[in-house]
């Protein structure tokens, strides 16, 4: 594609008005208050871009304002015991650490001593305990980690104080308004316009949408976003190991539901994803602490009709208030490894699990949605706002990141050149970089979850030779290391 003629494919205008907002914009006794730059959503992605922006020598001038919905106290304050981990943990790559590392946000404001790097990762089928890929520690070169597991909160909690740190060094700081809900978005003489429900109004030269998958930056922008829902959950959990793991290791089943991943968390503890349907999920959240921790145990060891009768017969149990579930699906559990050949258990498998930290359990819908572009006049999508995929690769965050830096980048280009860094001419540079990288991450993983969705002798046949195929040739597995951190 030519990409000097993008503009011709991505420009959308929003030419629909809504009368009342604008009747109520231009009767106003007073005008919106300008910014160069309004950030909706205080996630990781927003306040990625907010710090990103602060830290540039070519961007920090500009006025910026970062909305977002909640309260960011909590994050701000954030303090945890050593004994409670977060349940919403992410898979950092490398890339996006030597980002956050540039930005100065790694070092001395994110809490290392919470950090777990891992650099060895195994992932097999459920169906066929003998088809696995391992990506060995040497995989990517001596002493190259994987990836990093860190809480979403410790994230957050680094960027917001680096973003202070930085604001205390420049009379021109950024502005974060938290508990500040969006009430509507118009198109103002020139400029968006941001309302916000206390009655406050921001007009935005660059109107930025880091506000999730349901996002009205893209709604005002008039962006179409496709995809699907997969019918499934992602049920998320902090747990405790029977004894502290001196690996480094990730691990990943395949389940006809769809893959059980256990991800290495320091001192002991690790952060279970579980990608299963609606009703399993509410099953498994049902369940006592210790028959859920003897589930998981299942889930990695057993085959699927195990696990599903005793995951429903115990969910029946707890439903019909009988005492001594968790006694009873321990005792399934054992009587049933009995009878299965576990090869080399201690190398193969992850440590069990022996309990899941109180009010850890959650799940949410998985889905698959791509905007068809991520810039319009004035406006740009980062993050989910512009993509949202299964958890299965653990790319979501990962992508967030790299949008950021990208429009990062192309706002640097702008501002250096002494263009309007709300015009298509000054932003199309980010979409251009980002959406087919994005969009080829997007397939490879939907069609993963599609691959390992049946379980037809035929195709399970087939996805093994494939998967031990692979793992017989390093140069493959390097390659695809080197995609997946990078």
């Amino acid at each position: 594609m030519n990409f000097n003629n993008i503009s011709l494919c991505v420009r959308r205008r929003a030419t629909a008005r809504n009368a009342y907002s604008l009747f109520r914009y231009y009767s106003s006794s007073s005008s919106p208050e300008p910014y160069d730059v309004v950030i909706i959503g205080g996630g990781p992605a927003g306040l990625t871009l907010a710090t990103a922006l602060k830290n540039s020598p070519y961007t920090r001038r500009l006025k910026t304002l970062l909305v977002e919905g909640g309260s960011l106290a909590h994050i701000e304050n954030w303090a945890p015991g050593p004994d409670h981990y977060e349940n919403r943990v992410s898979s950092l790559t490398p890339r996006s650490a030597a980002f956050l590392k540039r930005l100065g946000a790694w070092d001395g404001h994110i809490t290392q001593d919470r950090v777990k790097a891992y650099d060895e990762m195994k992932v097999w089928d459920g169906l066929d305990d003998s088809a696995r890929i391992e990506f060995s520690p040497d995989i990517l070169g001596q002493n190259v980690d994987i990836a990093y597991m860190i809480e979403n909160f410790n994230l957050q909690h680094g960027l917001l104080s680096r973003l202070a740190e930085l604001n205390s060094q420049d009379e021109n700081k950024t502005i974060i308004k938290d508990k500040a809900r969006v009430k509507s978005i118009v198109r103002g003489a020139e400029w968006p316009v941001v309302e916000l429900e206390s009655g406050e109004t921001f007009s935005a030269r660059l109107l930025v949408g880091a506000d999730g998958g349901n996002s009205p930056a893209r709604a005002f922008a008039q962006i179409e976003a496709r995809g699907w829902d997969y019918n499934r959950h992602g049920l998320v959990a902090s747990v405790k190991l029977e004894w502290e793991d001196f690996r480094s290791v990730a691990f990943q089943r395949f389940l006809k539901t769809g893959p059980i991943a256990l991800l290495p968390l320091p001192d002991g503890f690790a952060s279970l994803v579980w990608s299963c349907t609606p009703k399993m999920a509410a099953q498994l959240k049902s369940l006592p602490p210790a028959a859920f921790c003897s589930m998981v145990n299942a889930g990695f060891r057993l085959g699927p009709v195990d696990i599903e009768y005793i995951l429903t017969t115990a969910a029946e149990q707890v439903a019909a208030g009988k005492p001594d579930v968790s006694e009873w699906v321990q005792d399934e559990l054992e009587w049933r490894l009995e009878n299965v050949e576990l090869v080399d258990e201690d190398n193969n498998l992850p440590i069990q699990i022996v309990d899941v930290l109180p009010k850890s359990r959650a799940s949410f819908p998985l889905k698959m949605k791509h905007a068809d572009t991520y810039v319009a006049e004035r406006v740009a999508l980062v993050g989910d706002a512009a993509h949202t995929t299964h958890p299965l690769a653990g790319q979501g965050l990962n992508m967030g990141q790299q949008d950021v830096e990208s429009l990062v980048g192309a706002l640097e280009t702008a501002t250096r050149r002494g263009l309007d860094i709300g015009s298509l001419l000054a932003i199309e540079p980010y979409w251009s970089e980002r959406y087919f990288a994005n969009h080829l991450k997007l397939g490879v993983v939907d069609k993963l979850h599609k691959l390992y969705s049946f379980d037809a002798a035929p195709i399970v046949a087939l996805r093994s030779w494939g998967l031990s195929f692979v793992n017989s040739l390093d140069t493959i597995k390097r390659e695809l290391m080197r995609q997946a951190s990078n």
